[in-house]
């Protein structure tokens, strides 16, 4: 059988972390849908700047756009194409939606990286994209940064969903849960809304892999490739004791959705290791996997499921983390530092977007930009 439709079997849902014209209209996504159980999709700058400098398959929208708006900037541009593949992704992933009445089938959009500091520009950019968008099965991305975490509680209270992104530490997703619940409680009808809280995985690995070998001790050779794995499960373990406990009956028992664990950054990284390591590694129940493409394929040809691996890594886990904090690896400031990357990194794409179509502008229509 597919592994892909194995991971559904355990409660686990598979997002496609990639997003473009040619995928949609080509009938790829769908083939997805259909073929190995994808029921969500995630989007963020750096996609979209790869899509649109891949190919050809949005410069006679361009071309459209540009002749009804001539002075419309590449922002704006920018943002109507992305707007038009969230609705159109939206659209295909709706019988999803439908048939699991809206706890999945989900398409997401990120908010501009020049917001990721100011609480007030995120919920106006927010509140903006979701009527712009108009898709009950989309959901904003926000960055779990202070100001971002404030604002996700406001969105929340006001019933829009959020995937609450660059979420690195336990810390992180305390915050992010605590934020959800309040949202909650903040009004009392907002129970159909749906949020996932993304952490990034393998993106630990990536910086931590580098101190262990410096460090170069047969202890801290022995945690090479363990640590992202061990941080992702205990936050897991915190998201169980969370929405399984004490403060989340009472809105349980008033029909409110559990704020779904998303495992993102789920590319090995390394090549020594194995290209579905972080997909093995995270199977549970209540939780989302984002895949990119070769990932995916990677999977469906190679990948092994194993269900209940989470809660008996336990010991394990605390274990790995214990003992790369005595070797003093300090994960609370790599996982800050990796959060501040990663908004610089998706402001570098936003960047690259914008020059990259301000290029297509001169190209295709010979309009300045």
């Amino acid at each position: 059988m597919n592994p892909l439709l194995l991971l559904n079997q355990c409660g686990q849902s598979v997002w496609l972390d990639s997003i473009s014209r040619g995928l949609i209209i080509g009938g790829g996504l769908q083939g997805l849908i259909d073929r190995d159980g994808v029921t969500g999709v995630t989007s963020n700058p750096t996609i979209f700047a790869k899509a649109l400098t891949g190919s050809s398959d949005y410069d006679d929208t361009i071309n459209h756009i540009i002749g009804l708006q001539p002075g419309i900037s590449n922002a704006a541009l920018a943002e109507r194409l992305m707007i038009e593949d969230i609705q159109m992704a939206a659209d295909l992933l709706r019988p999803v939606f439908d048939r699991t009445q809206g706890a999945d089938g989900f398409v997401s959009l990120e908010v501009s990286p020049a917001c990721a500091g100011d609480t007030e520009a995120t919920i106006a950019e927010a509140r903006r994209l979701w009527f712009d968008v108009a898709r009950l099965n989309a959901m904003i991305k926000v960055p779990a940064t202070s100001a971002g975490i404030a604002a996700v509680e406001v969105l929340i209270a006001q019933g829009i969903n959020v995937n609450i992104t660059l979420m690195f530490s336990l810390d992180h997703y305390e915050a992010v849960a605590k934020a959800y619940l309040h949202g909650l409680n903040g009004h009392q009808g907002r129970h159909h809304v749906s949020s996932v809280a993304s952490i990034f995985v393998s993106r630990l690995d990536a910086v931590v892999d580098p101190l262990l070998d410096a460090i170069g001790s047969s202890e801290a050779k022995r945690l090479r490739g363990r640590v992202a794995l061990a941080n992702a499960r205990r936050i897991y373990r915190r998201f169980m004791a969370i929405f399984h406990g004490e403060p989340f009956i009472d809105l349980r028992r008033r029909g409110a959705r559990v704020q779904r664990v998303l495992w993102a950054s789920t590319g090995t990284k390394d090549p020594t290791y194995s290209d579905v390591l972080y997909i093995e590694g995270l199977v549970a129940p209540e939780t989302i996997t984002t895949v990119p493409p070769a990932t995916l394929d990677a999977f469906r040809d190679h990948g092994t499921v194993e269900v209940d691996s989470l809660d008996a890594a336990a010991e394990a886990d605390d274990a790995t983390l214990a003992a790369a904090a005595r070797l003093g690896v300090n994960l609370f400031a790599l996982t800050e530092r990796l959060q501040s990357d990663g908004i610089a990194a998706f402001a570098r794409s936003h960047q690259q977007l914008l020059e990259a179509l301000a290029q297509k502008r001169r190209t295709t229509a010979g309009t300045a930009s």
